[in-house]
């Protein structure tokens, strides 16, 4: 039944409209940025004027227009019954009853087989945190802190003392990176506002950033992970190409913005030194006063009230300037190298149109688990458990791994684990091998 013939829904109130049947064709044809339609349990959406208004951001919401966001719906909303009230004045009509569930080429059995997997780990309660968890590693980050600045009161600011506090100091920062990262996900409390409030306090005011920059940044990358255009972590600036697909388009095009054959070489230079604390400085600066948002801005200048009415009295304002570089130095290799040994390695490319289960599996892989990598990575070695349920608190990712790779086995997807120091290697070899590969079509192609 095409053509977007009316007629009332079943099970839907009589708002006084009639609502309408559509092909995925036709659902497909409004994916433009004035014109969006999405699915979501076979209902029709029309969501053009509510993207602007969606407290995840437009563009995050505007990435499934044209598509069945179903499965990435149920991952982000941990509340499904009081978003309905929001979507019911969008509803717009449902999928005609000979048209599939899936879109495009979606595989069915593997969409019905997350589904199920999903409400058996909610039955488990693998949804449910554990508040002392999260109590015991807040209190081991406002230690750290702590001991930071204990370490140069008592003993004084000499070389050795400074480099001791800024390694306390730099771990505190990299395990509250984790901490608001649990926040952000709304994992910890019930309540999405105590999730909110809390998050703004770890990554505002023991972290000097913003929870509006970090919310609008990583769900992107969340719903699309490692796909051009749609992952801002991916957004190299032309620094780096990734993956198989960029190096050989900017190789043919002849783009060289830099010598991407060597850039496995000044990733070193680039990457871990310089990403939090030049670019997502900059970049968490130019949000909150673009969008005025003077909330976090409160936020993150009480962060550097705190710090620097703790240290200008010991170092002054100069040597507290160079102290908090000397930390966020610290912090940003800690955070590059953890972050990217998951996503970096993987498939990266345009847009494909995968299933929730096979889109997560290709754009990440596991770090083997011991209480070390579970501590240092935040247990984000757990990356495909995390990606496949953001909202799960990261305690029980190793309670539902082992279901996840059966059901991989299952479909015949790759799930991968490595060493921790092999996954730190595969950041470098895939660099070289992408700027290989664009040196290769940069010159014969």
């Amino acid at each position: 039944m095409g053509g977007g013939s009316q007629q009332t829904v079943p099970g839907e109130p009589d708002s006084g409209k009639a609502k309408g049947v559509y092909t995925w064709e036709e659902v497909q044809s409004h994916c433009s940025r004035n014109d969006q339609w999405l699915v979501i349990d076979r209902k029709v959406y029309n969501i053009t004027q509510w993207a602007k208004r969606h407290p995840g951001g437009f563009q995050v919401i505007s990435y499934y227009a044209g598509e069945d966001a179903t499965e990435a719906f149920t991952a982000f909303h941990p509340d499904p019954k009081f978003v309905q009230k929001f979507l019911k004045p969008l509803l717009i009509g449902e999928l005609a009853t000979t048209e599939p569930s899936q879109d495009r080429d979606k595989n069915a059995a593997i969409v019905q087989d997350f589904e199920a997997l999903r409400a058996r780990v909610e039955k488990r309660g693998l949804f449910r945190a554990q508040p002392l968890f999260f109590f015991l590693h807040l209190s081991h980050i406002l230690l750290l802190e702590a001991l930071g600045w204990l370490t140069v009161w008592m003993w004084g600011t000499g070389w050795i003392q400074t480099l001791v506090c800024s390694v306390f100091l730099a771990t505190a920062q990299a395990q509250a990176g984790w901490l608001q990262h649990d926040f952000g996900h709304l994992s910890v409390f019930k309540k999405s506002s105590w999730n909110h409030l809390a998050h703004k306090f770890v990554i505002g005011h023991l972290k000097g950033a913003s929870s509006n920059w970090w919310n609008h940044r990583h769900f992107r990358h969340h719903a699309k992970p490692n796909i051009f255009i749609k992952d801002p972590d991916i957004n190299t600036l032309h620094l780096f190409v990734l993956g198989r697909t960029q190096p050989v388009e900017y190789g043919i095009k002849k783009i060289k913005h830099m010598p991407y054959n060597r850039q496995h070489k000044y990733f070193f230079l680039v990457g871990p030194p310089l990403i939090i604390p030049v670019f997502f400085n900059i970049h968490v600066m130019q949000t909150m006063v673009s969008r005025r948002d003077l909330v976090d801005l409160a936020w993150f200048i009480s962060f550097y009230l705190r710090f620097f009415s703790s240290y200008i009295p010991l170092y002054g304002l100069v040597g507290s300037l160079v102290l908090i570089s000397i930390v966020r130095f610290l912090e940003s290799h800690w955070f590059v190298w953890v972050t990217q040994m998951n996503h970096i390695p993987m498939d990266i490319d345009h847009e494909k149109h995968k299933d929730w289960l096979t889109m997560q599996l290709q754009s990440t892989c596991n770090i083997e688990q011991s209480f070390f990598n579970d501590w240092f990575s935040g247990h984000l070695n757990f990356q495909i458990e995390h990606h496949l349920f953001p909202m799960m608190p990261r305690h029980n990712y190793h309670l539902v791994a082992p279901q996840v790779r059966e059901l991989c086995e299952k479909h015949g997807i790759p799930y991968q684990e490595k060493t921790l120091w092999r996954g730190f290697a595969d950041i470098v070899t895939s660099l070289k091998t992408s700027g290989d590969l664009w040196l290769d079509a940069y010159l014969h192609k």
